[in-house]
């Protein structure tokens, strides 16, 4: 018991190492700038749609930038989702809820099937996946 509650805190202060550095590129240039631009227009798109491609291609140079230094993000693997570990899914999974709470219309179920095509996510992960957001409540 002693062992894994040693090993779960490690695993904690991970994470909230994660939670205090979480995106903190977005602050700094190349990407500020970008973002601050991009970010209230994405407000009123619906994720996966073709205006939100359209905001995507406009902050290409800072996306490149931003997924090469957070490895929550499936692109920062040339594997994709395969490249990543737990710390990083968790994170990524709360970033996708995070972003789909800044959409007006947004829902976490949604972003989670286009995702699932958009980065090749097999059966038993996006089970995984689902059933994590549903046993957080994030599902509503």
């Amino acid at each position: 018991i002693d062992n894994v509650s040693k090993l779960l805190r490690g695993v904690i202060a991970i994470l909230w190492g994660r939670c205090e550095e979480h995106d903190a590129s977005k602050l700094l240039s190349p990407e500020k700038e970008t973002f601050d631009k991009y970010t209230p227009l994405l407000h009123n798109l619906t994720y996966g749609s073709d205006e939100y491609k359209e905001c995507l291609t406009g902050m290409k140079p800072a996306l490149d930038h931003h997924y090469s230094v957070n490895n929550h993000h499936p692109e920062h693997y040339k594997e994709g989702v395969s490249g990543m570990n737990l710390i990083d899914v968790i994170e990524m999974l709360a970033d996708w809820k995070a972003a789909s709470m800044r959409h007006a219309d947004g829902n976490i179920l949604k972003s989670l099937e286009i995702n699932r095509k958009r980065f090749k996510i097999s059966d038993q992960f996006h089970y995984i996946l689902f059933n994590t957001i549903e046993r957080l409540g994030w599902a509503s």
